[in-house]
């Protein structure tokens, strides 16, 4: 498995159909636990308003990561105005450096 990063930039225009979709979500968030490590808005740190999402996801490949992604209840919202993914390998964890 490969470790992925998923940046989530929000549509601010659309902001008023986060809490409706909420619910399912999470939902969404909690079938996949196997493979989304870890998920959480992005805040500005002036003001705390919301700037986006990030996932860290366990997966396959990239196009494994995408689909997930295009399934979540959130993407046909257009509450995401845009999604990367990038690889990514943990180097550093609880005061160590892992053997890689």
């Amino acid at each position: 498995m490969s470790q992925f990063v998923v940046l989530f930039q929000d549509n601010l225009d659309r902001a008023n159909e986060r809490p409706r979709h909420m619910a399912a979500h999470l939902e969404f968030l909690r079938r996949n636990a196997d493979r989304i490590q870890a998920a959480g808005p992005l805040m500005r740190p002036d003001d705390g308003a919301g700037a986006g999402g990030l996932w860290l996801v366990s997966a396959e490949n990239a196009e494994t990561v995408e689909t997930l992604v295009r399934e979540d209840p959130f993407w046909p919202t257009g509450l995401r105005k845009d999604v990367t993914i990038l690889g990514w390998k943990q180097v550093f964890r609880d005061g160590q450096r892992l053997n890689s």
